[in-house]
């Protein structure tokens, strides 16, 4: 019996054989993983190109079809999450590839961007930074959520989420975006706002939890940012590319806005000298809004299922 190479990408926390049992493939499936990040296609495709199976960790690693031309024997790539628009699907179908995601939770995104306002708004690094550096003892004033305003782009699964908390914390929150409606609003017991302008002109904290398209990309650029509150901050666990990152560079410099939490970046891994690395009232994260525990144990072992189910010829969770 032949064995089929698989390739497990992007493997940062060296985890994924450990978090799901391989074991039950192991006499069909030679498994193999890489926590090194190829950021060239020359690099990455040098990589695998003789590996059947690819399972790749969310949109860490593009396959556009200049990439897939390149994979000949490749038969099934497994994304993490039922979403990937890294991937060209298209391309994918037309060479056979067939394409498969998991699910995923809207749970670790939501408790992230609450640690990311909360971060924001009582200086929790800087005053952490300042006691483990013997530093001044209290530099700062935080400010109280209570009263506030949270602005919401976007009500999905995650934004109705997060709605619920800025309401516990006494909060006002209202929301917009292109194909919300005053019924969904009324659902969350959200206040729809008039306008995206209405929304940033008003709201002490503005939330992205959109999905990125063409019609999102880009959605906030230099003129919202000088609409917002000097006092307001951005929070985006949701895409880097829905903000046009040169105008929030420029309005973090020129205080438009008072500062940003940023889970989310065009370039991942963050180069060494990118400006969002330097920034004084900029709080990152590298990404982390869907690694935690119960996503990972679902990834992985669902990958596992998909691999399975793709050698019995029944593929499932197909996305192409």
């Amino acid at each position: 019996m032949r064995i089929v190479r698989c390739a497990i990408l992007d493997d940062y926390q060296n985890v994924a054989t450990s978090i799901a049992d391989w074991s039950s493939i192991t006499e069909k499936v030679e498994v193999h993983t890489f926590s090194k990040h190829y950021d060239n296609e020359d690099g990455l495709v040098n990589v695998i190109k003789d590996y059947e199976i690819l399972v790749i960790m969310r949109e860490r690693t593009a396959f556009p079809a200049s990439v897939l031309s390149r994979l000949p024997f490749l038969k099934l790539l497994i994304t993490t999450g039922m979403r990937n628009s890294s991937i060209d699907l298209s391309a994918a179908s037309s060479q056979g590839i067939v394409v498969c995601g998991t699910e995923s939770y809207p749970e670790p995104p939501t408790e992230l961007t609450w640690a990311l306002l909360l971060g924001l708004a009582r200086n929790i690094v800087s005053e952490h930074n300042a006691i483990q550096t013997n530093g001044p003892w209290q530099s700062s004033i935080g400010i109280d959520l209570y009263g506030k305003k949270l602005g919401l782009l976007g009500l999905g699964k995650i934004g109705s989420r997060v709605a619920r908390i800025g309401q516990a914390f006494g909060m006002e929150v209202v929301a917009w975006s292109q194909n919300l409606t005053q019924t969904r609003a009324d659902e969350a017991g959200v206040r729809l706002a008039s306008s995206k302008e209405e929304l940033l002109e008003t709201s002490d904290f503005v939330s992205i939890h959109l999905v990125l398209s063409d019609r999102t990309k880009h959605l906030l650029g230099r003129e919202d940012f000088q609409r917002m509150k000097l006092s307001s901050y951005l929070i985006n666990t949701s895409r880097a590319a829905i903000v046009d990152q040169n105008a929030l560079i420029e309005a973090l410099k020129n205080g438009w806005i008072a500062g940003a939490a940023i889970d989310v970046f065009e370039k991942e891994p963050l180069l060494q000298k990118d400006v969002f690395r330097s920034l004084p009232n900029v709080l990152t994260t590298p990404h982390l809004g869907y690694v935690s525990q119960r996503n990972y144990q679902t990834f992985y072992r669902q990958a596992l299922e998909d691999i399975q189910a793709f050698l019995l010829g029944e593929p499932i969770r197909k996305l192409n």
